[in-house]
């Protein structure tokens, strides 16, 4: 499978950004698919982190890390993406809210 040229590609992003500002594409129709599920477990040990560092990290008491690693509830919305994404990469959180270098 051969990748596009770099300047239809260019061309392809700048049309989709016109569409969408002028309301005739909605973006969110592109965006990847969130996963139902999510081993909240497996993503936390990958993390090296107990469960309280854990949780803090990502913004949710103690008490609901522990439900979603032992099944009781799972997590939702903006947890579950987050997980998602910390599922790729254990380390996005540091990453994203690090200071930036002068």
């Amino acid at each position: 499978m051969s990748r596009k040229p770099l300047s239809e590609r260019v061309l392809s992003a700048a049309r989709e950004a016109r569409d969408h500002a002028a309301g005739k594409l909605d973006l969110a129709e592109h965006l990847p698919v969130i996963p139902e599920d999510v081993d909240v477990a497996a993503i936390r040990a990958r993390s090296n982190l107990s469960q309280a560092k854990f949780a803090q990290r990502i913004g949710v008491s103690a008490a609901t890390l522990k439900n979603w690693e032992q099944g009781h509830r799972k997590p939702s919305g903006p947890s579950l993406v987050l997980l998602a994404m910390l599922s790729k990469n254990p380390h996005i959180v540091e990453e994203t809210l690090a200071p930036e270098k002068a």
